[in-house]
């Protein structure tokens, strides 16, 4: 069997290798990809030579724990169906529609504990969004939303929006989202947002402290500020404005993967005068204090909830072959605006 694999072959290029699979051995299974998504935040770094040097592209999943010097293999949203057993496998397994955290390939071999079995009820394109909607739903355990909370989301995209999508089922006085693309400001809006502000706007981000009641001098009064922030947008400068925005003792939860880049950010002044909290979200593991209730088969049955309300697949912009990858990945890094969601077919 031969495989079509993506592979980032130095920073700003991509190609596409066609690799001749081993045979299987007892206890691994070949699936053939149905699509694989891009998920635009961290594989632009991969794609811009961003990536930290001294660590593992992903600590917990087996595909991604290559050291991650050019060139390799990258992504974590496939889902295909099972083609061929080895021996020992369960017969079963032949046919059923999987999801893998796998880089983008038509090909690719696995074993059962590799595999997650799709519901019969969810479709192939919105079962791709299900690493990303793991993602916001940890985001939301690790923030702990409260009712009558003032919630903002720094950046909309597709973690941003399928967390603006998770939050907005809970009973806050706000939801507000900022993100410089007026696209997926609308989109937020439309997933139940209250109202998306351009951070790049002067006027909008008056009109977001109004909303806050932020006094002008910024420093927190009694029930001003966002009780808590998600910063889901890439850039470490957000955090001064999530600084900013928050209120006396609120919480700040970082989510986003910067990679190799880094900012200025303000911790004197308000920072440190007003006991704000800073919560470092990641989805390979889950909070100690959590996990005696929860583990990841709970938290991947929520997201699977969670994709049957949202039916995420409404957020595709783009479904190409792999082999235009090339073209995809360049429009991303040069015009992002156009691309919401970019999904290879196979």
């Amino acid at each position: 069997m031969r495989a079509r694999q993506l592979w980032f072959t130095k920073p700003g290029e991509v190609e596409i290798r066609e690799q001749r699979l081993p045979p299987l051995q007892p206890g691994q299974i070949l699936v053939k990809s149905l699509c694989s998504a891009i998920s635009a935040g961290t594989e632009m770094l991969v794609y811009r030579g961003q990536l930290p040097s001294d660590i593992a592209l992903d600590a917990s999943l087996t595909a991604l724990q290559q050291q991650n010097a050019y060139p390799l293999q990258y992504g974590y949203a496939c889902v295909g169906r099972v083609e061929q057993l080895g021996s020992g496998v369960d017969a079963a397994w032949l046919n059923k529609r999987v999801f893998s955290f796998q880089p983008h390939a038509s090909h690719f071999i696995a074993t059962a504990e590799q595999l997650i079995v799709l519901p019969d009820d969810v479709e192939a394109e919105a079962a791709v969004f299900l690493a990303n909607m793991e993602t916001a739903v940890n985001l939301a355990l690790d923030g702990g939303p409260a009712l009558g909370e003032r919630v903002v989301v720094l950046g909309q995209g597709i973690v941003g929006l399928l967390l603006s999508s998770v939050l907005s089922r809970f009973p806050l006085a706000q939801l507000l989202a900022l993100d410089d693309i007026s696209k997926r400001r609308n989109y937020a809006e439309w997933l139940g947002v209250h109202h998306a502000f351009d951070p790049k706007s002067e006027s909008h981000i008056a009109k977001l402290k109004d909303a806050l009641r932020l006094p002008v001098d910024l420093s927190a009064t009694p029930h001003s500020g966002c009780d808590l922030i998600f910063e889901v947008s890439g850039s470490p400068e957000a955090l001064n404005l999530a600084i900013e925005l928050c209120s006396y003792s609120g919480r700040i939860v970082i989510g986003s993967w910067y990679g190799n880049k880094s900012a200025a950010v303000q911790l004197g002044g308000v920072a440190h005068r007003n006991r704000i909290k800073f919560i470092s979200s990641q989805v390979s593991s889950i909070a100690p204090e959590l996990t005696g209730r929860w583990d990841k088969a709970r938290r991947f049955q929520q997201a699977w909830q969670m994709i049957r309300r949202v039916k995420p697949q409404a957020l595709i912009s783009h479904r190409v072959p792999i082999d235009q990858a090339a073209d995809v990945y360049q429009l991303l890094d040069q015009a992002p605006e156009q691309v919401l969601q970019a999904i290879f077919i196979y």
